[in-house]
C-alpha cells in the first residue's frame, strides 16, 4: 500500500484557506497530508473564525438542537439565538473560547422560557446541592425568582464556590445563577506564599505554559501577566489563581496570542519532569480539588505513570482524582486504583435519590430512565436520544452518596453523533481520559469520502489550541485515520485523536510519538 502525499511546489503554490484544503489529491488509495507542507500561516479572518465556531456548534451533540448563531468582529465572537438550558448556553461559550483566533466571547444567548415555578426551582436546587456528594455539607441558602437562583452562604475555598454553582446550573428551570457566596478562610498567607502556590499550579497544569505567565501579588490581589493562546486558557489561569488568601484576580494582562506554539515557543525543548516533581504536582492538584481534598490519596509515580491508591466515599471523587492526575504536566498515564467505600444506604433509598436527580437534570428533560440498585451498584436502563444524554445520566448517578458503580445499559438512537467529555473544563465520571460516547460498531459510520474526512480532520487540528497541527501527519483510508509525527505531551497525543474523531473518522490509529 503506497501513501500519496501532496505538498506545494514552486510551480504549483498552495494558498492556505480557512479550511486548509489541498488542491491536488487522489481519490484512490491512502489520502495523506501534513501541515508541515503548509509553511505560511493562514490569515485568521473574522469570517474564518465564525465558520470554525459554527462548525463546532453544528457537530457538538449537546448543541445540535439549539438555535445558537455566531458573529465575529475583530476576533470577538458574539453568540446569539436560543438554547434549551443553562448548561448548553455555557457550553457554547466554552466551545467558542477554545477556537484558535478568538480573542473574547460576548454571550447574548437567550434561554427557552421555563414553565417551572420559582418554588419548584428553589426546592430542586436545594435537593441537588444535598444530593451531590461534594456539596452536601455546604451551608448554602438558595432563593429563586423568575428562574434566577441566588446563592447565599459561606464556603472554605473558591473551588467549593465554583462547584456549587456548577451543580445549581444543571437543575431544570434555572435561567441564571447569582453567586453571593462568600469565601472565608482562617489561614493568613503572605503575598510570597500566594505567588509561590499560584506559579506552581500554573506550571504543573497541562493546559497552560507556565513559562509565559508571571504571577504578581500585592496585598492578596493577584495580577497575571504574559501570554496564552485562547480566552479559555485565560479563564483557566484565573481559576487556578483563586487560592487561599486571594482577594481578587486580574487576568487583563494575559494577552491572547493564537500563534503561541508557532513562534519562539515552539522552538523550546519541553521540560523533562522527574517522577518526584510529578508526584508533588499531582498532590498539589488533589489538594485544591473540592471533590477529592477530603481524602487521603496515595500518589506513586514511576517513569511518568501515576498510580493512585486509597479510598474515597463516592464514585465521582474517584473519577475526579484520576482526571486531576491526568491534567498534570509530565503524566503519561494514570492507573486509578482508588476504591469507593461509600456510606451504606438501602437500595430502595438509593433508587429514589438517583431517580429524583435524573428528573431534576436539565440535560435529561423528558427522558424516561429506569433505575435499579443492588448493594450500591446502580443500573440504568431505557432509551435516550443522544450519547450526551447517556453520558449525562451516568454522571448524575455517579454523584450520589451510596453509589459504588454505575452500569449504563441505556440505548441510543443508531446514528447519534459522538459525545466527548472535554477534560479542559468538564469533570469526566469515568476512569478513562477524554472518554468518547460513540457507536462501537463501524457500520454506523456515515462519511465515505477519504479526502473529505482528511480535510475535516485537518480543519479540526488547525483550530484546536491544544495541538500543534504542523507536527501531525494525517492519512485516511476507508474512513480509518492514521496519525503520525511527534507531539510535545500525552495531552496533545489524546487531543489529536479526539480531533480525528471529530473530523469524521470511523476509527483512529494513533501512532503519534510523545517527546
Amino acid at each position: 500500500m503506497k501513501t500519496k502525499t501532496f505538498s506545494p511546489t514552486a510551480s504549483q503554490p498552495l494558498k492556505p484557506t480557512p479550511l486548509l484544503r489541498f488542491m491536488f489529491a487522489s481519490s484512490f488509495g491512502l489520502i495523506s497530508m501534513s501541515y508541515a507542507d503548509l509553511l505560511p500561516d493562514p490569515v485568521l479572518t473574522d469570517a474564518a473564525i465564525t465558520n470554525a465556531v459554527e462548525h463546532r456548534f453544528l457537530t457538538d451533540v449537546v448543541l445540535l438542537n439549539n438555535q445558537v448563531d455566531a458573529k465575529t468582529q475583530g476576533g470577538i465572537v458574539t453568540l446569539s439565538g436560543t438554547a434549551d438550558h443553562l448548561i448548553a448556553k455555557d457550553r457554547a461559550v466554552k466551545l467558542a473560547e477554545t477556537i484558535r483566533g478568538v480573542r473574547g466571547v460576548v454571550n447574548t444567548i437567550n434561554l427557552t422560557k421555563s414553565d417551572r415555578s420559582d418554588d419548584e426551582v428553589r426546592l430542586d436546587v436545594a435537593a441537588a446541592l444535598i444530593y451531590d456528594a461534594a456539596t452536601d455539607e455546604l451551608k448554602l441558602k438558595p432563593e429563586a425568582k423568575d428562574g434566577v437562583v441566588t446563592l447565599e452562604g459561606t464556603v472554605n475555598s473558591y473551588g467549593q464556590k465554583q462547584l456549587a454553582v456548577r451543580v445549581v446550573k444543571s437543575v431544570k428551570g434555572v435561567q441564571q445563577v447569582q453567586d453571593n457566596i462568600m469565601v472565608e478562610t482562617t489561614t493568613p498567607r503572605t503575598d510570597a506564599e500566594i505567588v509561590d502556590e499560584i506559579s506552581r499550579m500554573i506550571d504543573t497544569d497541562v493546559w497552560l505554559d507556565g513559562a509565559y505567565i508571571t504571577t504578581q501579588v500585592k496585598e492578596g490581589v493577584v495580577n497575571l501577566v504574559g501570554e496564552v493562546g485562547t480566552p479559555a486558557q485565560q479563564d483557566r489561569a484565573g481559576d487556578l489563581a483563586w487560592t487561599i488568601g486571594v482577594k481578587f484576580v486580574h487576568t487583563d494582562n494575559l494577552k491572547i496570542d493564537p500563534w503561541m506554539k508557532r513562534k519562539d515557543q515552539s522552538k523550546e525543548t519541553v521540560a523533562v519532569r522527574t517522577d518526584e516533581w510529578i508526584q508533588k504536582a499531582v498532590r498539589d492538584s488533589l489538594w485544591v480539588d473540592p471533590r477529592v481534598n477530603a481524602f487521603e490519596i496515595g500518589v506513586d509515580v514511576y517513569t511518568s505513570v501515576v498510580t493512585l491508591t486509597g479510598s474515597v466515599d463516592n464514585l465521582k471523587a474517584r473519577a475526579a482524582a484520576g482526571q486531576d492526575a491526568g491534567n498534570t504536566t509530565g503524566v503519561e498515564r494514570v492507573r486509578n486504583l482508588l476504591k469507593v467505600r461509600a456510606q451504606t444506604i438501602a437500595d430502595v433509598e438509593l433508587v429514589e435519590k438517583v431517580n429524583a436527580a435524573l428528573l431534576r437534570d436539565s440535560g435529561l428533560d423528558g427522558e424516561v430512565i429506569g433505575v435499579k440498585a443492588r448493594n450500591g451498584v446502580v443500573t440504568l436502563s431505557g432509551h435516550v436520544d443522544s450519547y450526551y444524554q447517556q453520558a449525562q445520566a451516568d454522571d448524575v448517578a455517579s454523584r450520589a452518596n451510596g453509589t459504588l458503580l454505575v452500569k449504563n445499559n441505556l440505548s441510543v438512537n443508531e446514528n447519534s453523533a459522538p459525545y466527548y467529555f472535554n477534560p479542559f473544563w468538564e469533570y469526566n465520571p469515568f476512569s478513562g481520559y477524554w472518554n468518547a460516547y460513540r457507536p462501537e460498531t463501524l457500520d454506523r459510520w456515515i462519511k465515505t469520502n477519504d479526502m473529505e474526512i482528511r480535510d475535516d480532520i485537518a480543519d479540526q487540528l488547525f483550530w484546536s489550541p491544544f495541538v500543534e497541527s504542523r507536527q501531525v501527519n494525517v492519512a485516511v483510508e476507508n474512513g480509518v485515520a492514521t496519525l503520525t509525527g511527534t507531539v510535545d505531551s500525552a495531552t496533545e497525543y489524546r487531543a489529536a485523536a479526539k480531533n480525528a474523531y471529530d473530523g469524521g473518522a470511523r476509527l483512529v490509529v494513533n501512532n503519534l510519538r510523545v517527546k
